[in-house]
């Protein structure tokens, strides 16, 4: 269990008792809240329904979804713990660089410009630098020339994470990595973007310029066959796979930007 400063045990036993939940659900909403950078959480509390997700000032989910009241207890619930969180010292501050630090990246990498958490998984965004922190193993990758809007994680069995740039939706295994273990290549399952190919995926445009000037039998049979499925879409399937992106967006698992990005890349086939 999470150690607390004495303040953080008293918040606790404030909180279980006003909510009428046990000081180890409060604990674990407080963890999962803390994750989130006291904006966002994702949690799985039996004595609040079960597996549901927060995110300050607009979104709860829980597992009975037409429980409103459900709602509104873990809505009000998260921005007493976010509020605490930020004006009192909750947990003992642990060394910058440690997994119980709030700073748990390599101290050279400075201030990120994003971070986030999601299930057992952390990351924070640097120039030309991404960390992550999974189950405890810190990694740094190189982010090469992409433009990181966003990092996910694959839900399920799989661990394996993507981030979304101005070429699209990338694995992160894909990235060199400048220090640390790294995590395993994942099969692609996302059903917008197609599987990575062995060639430069973070360069598109170089490519296609060197394939028109510099043709050779190994890279035309590829270029064919993905023209080929290109114009088999049918206008159902398009239609079918933008329902299906709103649908992720409607669940908090696609942002507004991210959903019209693909939205309009689809249409553009039809």
């Amino acid at each position: 269990m999470q150690k607390l400063t004495q303040a953080g045990q008293n918040l606790v036993n404030d909180v279980a008792s006003r909510y009428n939940l046990s000081t180890d659900s409060v604990i674990n909403m407080l963890i999962a809240v803390n994750n989130g950078g006291g904006s966002m959480a994702q949690f799985n509390c039996p004595e609040l329904g079960g597996s549901g997700q927060w995110m300050r000032g607009g979104m709860t989910m829980v597992g009975d979804m037409f429980n409103n009241g459900l709602k509104n207890t873990v809505d009000n619930l998260c921005n007493e713990l976010a509020n605490a969180l930020a004006n009192m010292e909750v947990f003992p501050k642990a060394p910058a660089g440690t997994r119980g630090s709030n700073q748990w990246w390599p101290s050279d990498l400075g201030v990120p410009f994003s971070s986030g958490a999601q299930n057992n998984t952390r990351y924070a965004i640097f120039p030309n630098r991404l960390a992550v922190d999974m189950g405890g193993q810190v990694t740094v990758y190189n982010t090469l020339d992409n433009n990181i809007g966003g990092v996910s994680q694959q839900q399920g069995g799989n661990n394996s994470l993507t981030f979304s740039s101005q070429y699209g939706t990338i694995a992160v295994s894909t990235l060199p990595i400048v220090s640390g273990p790294g995590m395993p290549s994942a099969p692609q399952t996302n059903f917008v973007e197609p599987a990575p190919q062995p060639f430069n995926t973070f360069e598109p445009a170089k490519q296609n310029a060197n394939s028109n000037s510099n043709t050779n039998s190994n890279t035309a049979p590829l270029a064919v066959s993905a023209s080929t499925n290109m114009n088999a879409s049918s206008s159902n399937d398009i239609i079918q796979l933008i329902e299906k992106l709103s649908q992720l967006r409607d669940a908090g698992a696609l942002t507004d930007v991210e959903f019209n990005t693909k939205k309009s890349e689809l249409l553009s086939r039809l």
